[in-house]
């Protein structure tokens, strides 16, 4: 396949009218390599890597902690569908004994999936149940548990080792040791958490290195009281954003950005089971969910999860939060994959990746074509 005319995001993060060129599923470095047995012209679009989206809990009313491959395998559809081409799907706040069949099954489908209108399952991110009470949002507070080096062992055995992520409350019991055992075993993520800054700092010190959902389920940032958000812009911590319209005024993720630097934010969605559906009644990680428009909410009012996909929150990002382009797709392709070590096969058009790439329409980021695999989608 070649792709022709099109403006190509590149590895140093610019816009670059080339060609693109794909053999056996790969990038390969020129037309000489290139199996030429479609052209496409790709002239007034943008062609970016295909997204990948390490925090969301499900869409089409699938949920990934339901346990299924007919779960992971409807997710994992229409998320390439939109152009989210890799995926790290998250757990909630369940039993050791629900997660382990979650991860299981996880494990099963990663193995013998052969799905060519899927996206790949690159990994789990584990979202409880090490948090805190005080922060638990939509958590369910039955299932919190003591951070348990054993528990995450078990569960990430019974995974194949596909767990990226941990998310932990610097200031729960167990905490520090959990972190300083598991550095640079897994990502370990201060979350849903009431830390203040000197917690938090000490966290960072020991091994964490990335923060969930930066500003929810955490302490607000003030000028007397910085907390987690404070010590994580000391430390240079990674901090992932929802850029929904919901869960963070425009404003917020503008000096986000100032604050932390575009080699530091990882867009995500957070997205939970009604994404792709209509307004309605639906559920997570076993509680009952209200949507209407973008917004998903708990009887009492507590934000859940979002209804918006990646894609979606790239384009909200540029269009309405103007964010550069550039910069949202850093964000929502290149920083996850280096995040949770996938970046040397996704995240980028590179020769030798695989060939994961979405056209994009210049004027209004709507989707144009999805290549995944180096076969086109749409």
């Amino acid at each position: 396949m070649i792709i022709k005319n099109a403006n190509v995001f590149t590895e140093e993060g610019k816009f670059v009218k080339q060609d693109i060129y794909i053999k056996g599923g790969q990038f390969v470095k020129d037309e000489a390599e290139a199996s030429a047995d479609e052209v496409i012209d790709a002239e007034g679009c943008f062609a970016v890597p295909g997204l990948t989206d390490i925090h969301f809990h499900g869409c089409v009313g699938y949920d990934f902690c339901d346990g299924t491959e007919e779960a992971i395998t409807k997710i994992a559809e229409y998320q390439a569908s939109i152009g989210v081409t890799s995926i790290v799907p998250a757990t909630m706040t369940l039993g050791e004994d629900v997660l382990k069949g979650i991860c299981e099954t996880a494990a099963v489908y990663r193995k013998t999936n052969k799905n060519e209108k899927a996206a790949d399952l690159c990994g789990i991110n584990m979202e409880g149940p090490f948090l805190a009470e005080s922060k638990k949002g939509a958590q369910n507070s039955t299932y919190l548990h003591k951070p348990d080096g054993g528990m995450y062992d078990r569960l990430n055995e019974a995974s194949d080792h596909l767990i990226k992520l941990v998310a932990i409350a610097p200031e729960v019991e167990g905490a520090m040791d959990f972190i300083q055992a598991k550095k640079g075993e897994v990502v370990l993520s201060t979350a849903h958490t009431a830390a203040d800054y000197e917690t938090a700092m000490e966290a960072f010190e020991k091994g964490a290195t990335h923060v969930t959902h930066l500003y929810n389920a955490m302490n607000p940032y003030t000028h007397r009281a910085p907390g987690l958000i404070g010590a994580a812009a000391d430390s240079g911590a990674e901090v992932e954003l929802i850029s929904d319209g919901v869960h963070v005024h425009p404003s917020v993720v503008r000096n986000t950005f100032k604050l932390f630097g575009e080699d530091k934010v990882i867009l995500i969605s957070d997205s939970m089971m009604a994404t792709g559906l209509d307004d309605g009644d639906y559920s997570l990680g076993g509680q009952a969910v209200k949507v209407v428009g973008n917004l998903a909410t708990l009887a009492d009012g507590t934000i859940a999860g979002s209804a918006t996909n990646l894609m979606d929150c790239v384009r909200t990002a540029v269009l309405k939060m103007h964010i550069p382009l550039e910069t949202a797709i850093k964000c929502a392709a290149s920083n996850p994959a280096k995040s949770v070590g996938i970046y040397d096969k996704y995240g980028s058009i590179t020769p030798g990746k695989i060939a994961n790439v979405v056209l994009l329409k210049k004027d209004d980021l709507a989707l144009e074509t999805v290549i995944l695999r180096g076969k086109k989608l749409s």
